[in-house]
Protein backbone atom coordinates (compact mmCIF):
# COMPACT_ATOMS: atom_id res chain seq x y z
CA UNK A 1 0.00 0.00 0.00
CA UNK A 2 1.67 3.25 -1.03
CA UNK A 3 2.33 6.12 1.05
CA UNK A 4 2.73 9.47 0.17
CA UNK A 5 3.48 12.65 2.05
CA UNK A 6 0.40 15.44 0.66
CA UNK A 7 -0.64 18.81 2.38
CA UNK A 8 1.70 18.01 5.35
CA UNK A 9 0.59 14.48 6.12
CA UNK A 10 1.20 10.92 5.28
CA UNK A 11 -1.78 9.44 3.31
CA UNK A 12 -1.82 5.65 2.45
CA UNK A 13 -3.40 4.46 -0.63
CA UNK A 14 -3.57 1.42 -2.65
CA UNK A 15 -4.18 1.20 -6.76
CA UNK A 16 -4.72 -1.21 -9.54
CA UNK A 17 -5.11 -1.16 -13.30
CA UNK A 18 -3.41 1.02 -15.88
CA UNK A 19 -6.13 3.82 -18.00
CA UNK A 20 -8.55 6.60 -16.91
CA UNK A 21 -8.51 7.18 -13.41
CA UNK A 22 -11.46 6.67 -10.98
CA UNK A 23 -10.71 8.14 -7.44
CA UNK A 24 -12.59 6.09 -4.67
CA UNK A 25 -13.08 7.26 -1.15
CA UNK A 26 -14.35 5.15 1.27
CA UNK A 27 -17.54 5.36 4.11
CA UNK A 28 -16.84 6.55 7.78
CA UNK A 29 -15.01 4.26 9.93
CA UNK A 30 -13.95 2.60 6.94
CA UNK A 31 -10.73 2.38 4.64
CA UNK A 32 -9.80 2.60 1.52
CA UNK A 33 -9.40 -1.02 1.24
CA UNK A 34 -13.09 -1.46 1.40
CA UNK A 35 -12.91 -0.98 -2.46
CA UNK A 36 -10.08 -3.92 -3.52
CA UNK A 37 -12.36 -5.63 -5.10
CA UNK A 38 -13.74 -2.84 -7.47
CA UNK A 39 -10.25 -2.25 -7.67
CA UNK A 40 -9.55 -5.75 -9.19
CA UNK A 41 -12.58 -6.08 -11.30
CA UNK A 42 -12.05 -2.35 -13.57
CA UNK A 43 -8.49 -2.95 -13.31
CA UNK A 44 -8.35 -4.00 -17.43
CA UNK A 45 -9.65 -1.22 -18.27
CA UNK A 46 -8.80 1.51 -15.75
CA UNK A 47 -6.33 3.17 -12.79
CA UNK A 48 -8.28 2.66 -9.33
CA UNK A 49 -7.35 4.86 -6.86
CA UNK A 50 -8.88 3.99 -3.20
CA UNK A 51 -7.55 6.09 -0.30
CA UNK A 52 -7.12 6.27 3.47
CA UNK A 53 -8.71 9.78 4.49
CA UNK A 54 -7.48 11.85 7.39
CA UNK A 55 -7.89 9.60 10.51
CA UNK A 56 -8.39 6.95 8.78
CA UNK A 57 -6.26 3.49 8.11
CA UNK A 58 -3.07 4.12 7.64
CA UNK A 59 -3.23 7.75 6.72
CA UNK A 60 -1.66 9.74 9.76
CA UNK A 61 -3.77 11.43 12.48
CA UNK A 62 -2.66 14.88 12.62
CA UNK A 63 -2.97 15.97 16.56
CA UNK A 64 -5.09 19.36 15.89
CA UNK A 65 -8.78 18.71 15.66
CA UNK A 66 -8.62 21.73 13.05
CA UNK A 67 -6.76 19.38 10.90
CA UNK A 68 -10.18 17.47 10.14
CA UNK A 69 -12.28 19.24 7.88
CA UNK A 70 -14.40 18.76 4.14
CA UNK A 71 -12.13 21.32 2.77
CA UNK A 72 -8.65 19.96 3.84
CA UNK A 73 -10.63 16.42 2.41
CA UNK A 74 -10.96 17.93 -0.91
CA UNK A 75 -7.29 19.37 -0.49
CA UNK A 76 -6.33 15.86 0.01
CA UNK A 77 -8.30 14.47 -2.90
CA UNK A 78 -6.95 17.22 -5.08
CA UNK A 79 -2.98 16.34 -4.15
CA UNK A 80 -3.41 12.62 -4.91
CA UNK A 81 -5.18 13.26 -8.12
CA UNK A 82 -2.18 15.17 -8.80
CA UNK A 83 0.24 12.30 -7.32
CA UNK A 84 -0.92 9.71 -9.97
CA UNK A 85 -0.65 12.31 -12.95
CA UNK A 86 -4.54 12.65 -13.06
CA UNK A 87 -6.18 16.15 -13.84
CA UNK A 88 -9.52 14.92 -14.56
CA UNK A 89 -10.84 11.29 -12.90
CA UNK A 90 -14.14 9.60 -12.31
CA UNK A 91 -14.69 10.77 -8.59
CA UNK A 92 -16.83 8.47 -6.29
CA UNK A 93 -17.31 6.58 -3.01
CA UNK A 94 -19.72 5.65 -0.07
CA UNK A 95 -21.39 7.51 2.61
CA UNK A 96 -19.07 9.93 3.41
CA UNK A 97 -16.95 9.12 0.68
CA UNK A 98 -20.03 9.78 -1.44
CA UNK A 99 -20.65 13.14 -0.28
CA UNK A 100 -16.82 13.98 0.13
CA UNK A 101 -16.77 13.29 -3.54
CA UNK A 102 -20.36 15.54 -4.33
CA UNK A 103 -18.45 18.69 -1.99
CA UNK A 104 -15.40 17.27 -4.32
CA UNK A 105 -17.41 18.12 -7.41
CA UNK A 106 -18.72 21.78 -6.15
CA UNK A 107 -15.33 22.90 -5.43
CA UNK A 108 -13.93 21.80 -8.69
CA UNK A 109 -16.14 20.60 -11.12
CA UNK A 110 -13.33 20.78 -14.14
CA UNK A 111 -11.85 17.81 -12.76
CA UNK A 112 -14.90 15.27 -12.75
CA UNK A 113 -15.67 13.36 -15.46
CA UNK A 114 -18.48 11.62 -14.00
CA UNK A 115 -19.88 10.96 -10.53
CA UNK A 116 -20.46 7.52 -8.41
CA UNK A 117 -22.23 7.79 -5.16
CA UNK A 118 -22.67 4.60 -2.99
CA UNK A 119 -25.25 4.45 -0.47
CA UNK A 120 -24.75 8.26 0.59
CA UNK A 121 -26.43 11.59 0.99
CA UNK A 122 -25.78 15.07 0.03
CA UNK A 123 -26.34 16.22 3.54
CA UNK A 124 -29.47 18.26 5.27
CA UNK A 125 -31.09 21.70 4.15
CA UNK A 126 -33.27 21.80 7.34
CA UNK A 127 -31.05 22.85 10.64
CA UNK A 128 -32.90 20.10 12.62
CA UNK A 129 -32.00 17.74 10.54
CA UNK A 130 -28.36 18.49 10.53
CA UNK A 131 -28.41 18.66 14.16
CA UNK A 132 -29.71 15.37 14.30
CA UNK A 133 -26.98 14.11 12.30
CA UNK A 134 -24.15 15.45 14.03
CA UNK A 135 -26.40 14.37 17.57
CA UNK A 136 -24.84 10.73 15.68
CA UNK A 137 -21.25 11.88 14.66
CA UNK A 138 -20.24 13.84 17.67
CA UNK A 139 -21.67 10.88 19.90
CA UNK A 140 -19.70 8.27 17.66
CA UNK A 141 -16.93 10.82 18.32
CA UNK A 142 -17.47 9.98 22.52
CA UNK A 143 -17.58 5.98 22.05
CA UNK A 144 -14.35 6.04 20.48
CA UNK A 145 -12.70 8.41 23.17
CA UNK A 146 -13.98 6.04 25.54
CA UNK A 147 -13.77 2.55 24.21
CA UNK A 148 -10.87 3.04 21.85
CA UNK A 149 -11.10 1.44 18.49
CA UNK A 150 -13.07 -1.52 19.55
CA UNK A 151 -16.13 0.25 19.93
CA UNK A 152 -16.33 1.67 16.31
CA UNK A 153 -19.28 -1.14 14.71
CA UNK A 154 -21.10 -1.34 11.76
CA UNK A 155 -21.82 -2.34 8.27
CA UNK A 156 -19.35 -4.65 6.72
CA UNK A 157 -16.97 -1.86 4.95
CA UNK A 158 -16.18 -1.11 8.94
CA UNK A 159 -15.96 -4.52 9.99
CA UNK A 160 -13.80 -5.27 6.95
CA UNK A 161 -11.44 -2.67 7.80
CA UNK A 162 -11.48 -1.87 11.37
CA UNK A 163 -8.29 -3.75 11.77
CA UNK A 164 -6.46 -1.12 9.65
CA UNK A 165 -6.91 2.04 11.83
CA UNK A 166 -4.39 3.20 14.27
CA UNK A 167 -6.04 5.84 16.03
CA UNK A 168 -9.41 6.24 17.76
CA UNK A 169 -8.53 9.58 18.52
CA UNK A 170 -8.01 10.49 15.13
CA UNK A 171 -11.18 8.74 13.91
CA UNK A 172 -13.12 10.66 17.10
CA UNK A 173 -11.82 14.21 15.13
CA UNK A 174 -12.72 13.20 12.01
CA UNK A 175 -16.39 12.20 13.16
CA UNK A 176 -16.41 15.70 14.99
CA UNK A 177 -14.42 17.67 11.55
CA UNK A 178 -15.52 15.59 8.61
CA UNK A 179 -19.02 13.55 9.37
CA UNK A 180 -20.91 15.95 10.74
CA UNK A 181 -21.73 18.77 8.78
CA UNK A 182 -22.45 22.25 9.20
CA UNK A 183 -24.27 24.42 5.92
CA UNK A 184 -26.79 22.91 2.93
CA UNK A 185 -24.47 24.37 0.06
CA UNK A 186 -23.95 20.73 -1.14
CA UNK A 187 -27.77 19.63 -1.14
CA UNK A 188 -28.15 22.89 -2.52
CA UNK A 189 -26.03 22.29 -5.64
CA UNK A 190 -27.15 19.02 -6.96
CA UNK A 191 -29.16 20.88 -9.75
CA UNK A 192 -26.22 22.29 -11.23
CA UNK A 193 -24.07 19.14 -11.28
CA UNK A 194 -23.57 18.51 -15.36
CA UNK A 195 -21.47 15.70 -15.11
CA UNK A 196 -22.92 11.79 -16.02
CA UNK A 197 -24.09 10.76 -12.65
CA UNK A 198 -24.38 6.86 -10.98
CA UNK A 199 -26.58 7.18 -7.53
CA UNK A 200 -26.13 3.62 -6.22
CA UNK A 201 -27.84 1.83 -3.46
CA UNK A 202 -28.23 -1.50 -1.93
CA UNK A 203 -32.00 -2.76 -1.46
CA UNK A 204 -31.50 -3.06 2.32
CA UNK A 205 -29.87 -0.08 2.88
CA UNK A 206 -33.38 1.64 3.83
CA UNK A 207 -31.79 4.59 5.80
CA UNK A 208 -30.66 5.82 2.65
CA UNK A 209 -33.01 5.11 0.30
CA UNK A 210 -35.02 8.28 0.46
CA UNK A 211 -31.50 10.25 -0.04
CA UNK A 212 -31.23 7.71 -3.40
CA UNK A 213 -34.12 9.51 -4.24
CA UNK A 214 -33.79 12.80 -3.66
CA UNK A 215 -30.31 12.93 -5.41
CA UNK A 216 -31.70 10.86 -8.62
CA UNK A 217 -34.12 13.45 -9.05
CA UNK A 218 -32.55 16.36 -8.35
CA UNK A 219 -29.36 15.81 -10.29
CA UNK A 220 -29.98 15.95 -14.11
CA UNK A 221 -30.21 12.84 -16.06
CA UNK A 222 -28.86 10.76 -12.87
CA UNK A 223 -29.11 7.11 -13.15
CA UNK A 224 -30.30 5.36 -10.26
CA UNK A 225 -29.31 1.26 -9.27
CA UNK A 226 -30.63 -0.88 -6.52
CA UNK A 227 -28.53 -3.69 -5.63
CA UNK A 228 -30.75 -6.94 -4.73
CA UNK A 229 -29.84 -8.03 -1.28
CA UNK A 230 -27.28 -5.74 -0.31
CA UNK A 231 -26.87 -3.48 2.76
CA UNK A 232 -25.02 -0.08 3.13
CA UNK A 233 -21.81 -1.65 1.80
CA UNK A 234 -22.97 -2.84 -1.71
CA UNK A 235 -19.91 -3.57 -3.20
CA UNK A 236 -18.75 -6.00 -0.24
CA UNK A 237 -22.70 -7.87 -0.02
CA UNK A 238 -23.17 -8.45 -3.79
CA UNK A 239 -19.67 -7.54 -5.54
CA UNK A 240 -20.28 -9.16 -9.18
CA UNK A 241 -23.86 -7.32 -9.09
CA UNK A 242 -22.55 -3.83 -7.91
CA UNK A 243 -18.97 -4.21 -10.08
CA UNK A 244 -21.41 -5.09 -13.48
CA UNK A 245 -23.82 -1.85 -12.30
CA UNK A 246 -20.30 0.51 -12.32
CA UNK A 247 -18.56 -0.99 -15.35
CA UNK A 248 -22.17 -0.82 -17.41
CA UNK A 249 -22.67 3.28 -16.73
CA UNK A 250 -19.21 3.36 -17.33
CA UNK A 251 -19.69 1.54 -21.18
CA UNK A 252 -22.85 3.94 -20.99
CA UNK A 253 -20.79 7.21 -21.12
CA UNK A 254 -17.83 6.43 -22.96
CA UNK A 255 -15.03 5.05 -20.95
Amino acid sequence: MPEVKLNGIAIHYEEWGRGYPILLSHGYGAAGRMFRNVGEALADRFHVVAWDMRGHGGTESPPDPKAYSEALTIADMCAILDHVGAQQAVVGGLSLGGYMSLAFYVAHPERVRALLLFDTGPGYRSDDARAGWNEFAFGMAKQLRQGGIEALRGSAEIEATRSLHRSAEGLAMAAEGMLAQFDSRIIDALPSINVPTLVLVGERDKRYHAATDYMAAKIPGAKKVIIPDAGHAANIDQPEAFNRAVMDFLDEIGL
